[in-house]
């Protein structure tokens, strides 16, 4: 869609293309670009707006052909109910197929184990690079954004991994004028983040533009909380309320979503996408810095975590 921009004289051009239109473009090319140089790719979708959105601009570059690849998500057992009932039924709407990486089942065997705060956020490291390893991805599409997390932002869009799906800053190549190096040994992957230059209020106002179904908890909904490192939780399976923490009941929205053990709400009365605009238009936090309890670990959590596999 071309949109008509005034240019800095306040002539109006009906060629320029508006924020959105050349975001929408780069994420169209980037999927394009890995469909003619790969032979493998799949696209890690969890649910989750970021990966709602990159799915969009996948069936978007492909139209009116299929997508050419399938997805995958790591299920950590964890999960919100409401977000794991869309993923499944997304899926099956365009007629992809669904790769489910479980945590529960690593557990079960005993190759991980429960950490003693309960999150299995940490543990999905394992079974997402035996995944890739096994289905022989030799691109994995993620949702990463680098306005969301400092080592996130250090990410090419590009990013290449060795065999054993670990992250090295210093092999990460340069990315002039758009063009995209794909080449990589045998073993090897990529991680491609078509959003990379996207911003959160960039994907909400996409959102909008293009009438996305969303899960509805990422809008106000009162929903029982209880207060634990500043942030609101929800109990589930992985836990709930200690003793000396009170269950209430509060107006609440989700900003991210991923382990219910590790994923605060926001105090929120956004309960329409326009509200919720104005609402992150406002904000001075970012999305994971608010409602991510497993990036406050360390100071370097989330770049470990990206060492050793991780998204």
């Amino acid at each position: 869609m071309t949109t008509v921009v005034k240019a800095e004289d306040g002539t109006e051009s009906p060629y320029a293309l508006s924020h959105l239109d050349a975001l929408e473009s780069e994420a169209v090319h980037i999927f394009r670009e890995v469909a003619g140089e790969f032979e493998n790719p799949v696209i890690l979708f969890s649910g989750g707006k970021d990966s709602i959105v990159m799915l969009h601009l996948a069936l978007k570059a492909f139209a009116p052909a299929a997508v050419p690849f399938s997805l995958l998500h790591v299920d950590t057992g964890h999960n919100f109910p409401e977000v794991l009932e869309y993923r499944d039924r997304v899926a099956a709407a365009h007629g992809l197929r669904l790769h489910v990486a479980s945590v529960q089942d690593y557990i079960d065997r005993g190759v991980l184990r429960e950490r003693p705060d309960g999150t299995r956020n940490p543990l999905q490291t394992l079974p997402l690079t035996e995944k890739i390893q096994s289905e022989r991805f030799d691109a994995v599409f993620g949702g990463g954004r680098r306005d969301e997390e400092k080592a996130r932002a250090k990410e090419r869009v590009f990013s290449l991994r060795d065999e054993f799906s670990q992250w090295d800053p210093r092999r990460q190549r340069p990315e002039l004028w758009n063009l995209y190096n794909g080449r990589h040994a045998p073993g090897e992957h990529v991680r491609v983040f078509p959003l990379s230059n996207w911003t959160e209020l960039d994907v909400w106002q996409y959102i909008a533009r293009e009438d996305i179904e969303l899960p509805q908890i990422y809008y106000a909904h009162e929903r029982e909380v209880f207060r634990r490192s500043g942030m609101w939780l929800t109990a589930g399976e992985w836990g709930g309320a200690k003793d000396d923490e009170t269950v209430e009941k509060r107006q609440v929205r989700y900003r991210t979503v991923g382990d219910m053990s590790c994923t605060g709400a926001v105090d929120s009365d956004a309960d329409t996408i326009e509200k919720v605009i104005a609402e992150i238009a406002a904000s001075r936090l970012t999305e994971r810095g608010a409602t991510r309890a497993d990036d406050k670990l360390s100071e370097a959590a989330m770049e470990d975590r990206k060492r050793e596999g991780y998204f």
